[in-house]
């Protein structure tokens, strides 16, 4: 079976479970904009029910992964322009935020993390950005800014995002440019408590991908 990979799920919690598999799948680009979704198929995919797929997509609804269409089908978001912009801009202004935040938290063992991710050869076995080691870099990174409150704004944002990395990862620029030299420069900021370089660093990781989907929109460099 062809399609979006989604790992089975273990029966406890079997709720929170399915959400938060298909939400992974999400964030990782498994689905592109204005793919359709079949209930069916997800629930076998994970090997369950119905009733805790139709539960989780619900919330993905809500959360703008999906959109319920007038004829009842559920669909990720269509490619926006405006959509798209709207989510940089987001993304700038939140994860600016935490960085800062993270920064003042940082320690080496969290660097050290953040290198390792970067050294671990690519699960996809394709010469495509590595999505899951992209996710695995930046919230290893977020997560050590301790915020209930800013965490969960970055991760639905990501949640939004994540159809338009599908796309990214397929246009030729993304296979042709070095995957992490961004990410190694903000290691590198992050070492040296250099906040003004670790903001330019990240800046110009997030910008890239949105240049390489919009030419012109954008005058920086990593998904």
């Amino acid at each position: 079976m062809t399609g979006p990979k989604i790992a089975k799920i273990e029966q406890s919690k079997l709720r929170e479970n399915v959400y938060f598999a298909l939400r992974d799948a999400f964030t990782r680009g498994e689905f592109a904009p204005g793919d359709t979704v079949n209930l069916r198929g997800l629930a076998d995919q994970l090997g369950t029910s119905m009733t805790p797929v139709r539960e989780a997509v619900r919330r993905l609804v809500a959360e703008g992964a999906l959109i319920d269409t007038p004829s009842r089908t559920l669909q990720v978001p269509p490619f926006d322009k405006n959509r798209m912009q709207d989510l940089k801009a987001a993304r700038l202004a939140l994860e600016g935020i935490i960085l800062d935040q993270a920064m003042h938290r940082m320690d080496g063992e969290t660097l050290t993390q953040m290198e390792d991710i970067l050294k671990k050869p690519s699960l996809a076995d394709s010469p495509l950005p590595d999505l899951q080691q992209n996710y695995d870099f930046h919230f290893t990174l977020y997560r050590k800014s301790g915020s209930d409150v800013l965490l969960p704004l970055v991760e639905a944002l990501w949640l939004q995002y994540g159809a338009y990395l599908n796309l990214i990862i397929h246009q030729q620029e993304a296979s042709e440019v070095e995957e992490h030299e961004h990410h190694y420069q903000l290691i590198e900021a992050l070492r040296q408590e250099d906040r003004e370089a670790a903001f330019a660093a990240l800046t110009a990781d997030i910008e890239r991908s949105f240049r390489i989907m919009v030419p012109g929109a954008s005058d920086g460099g990593a998904v």
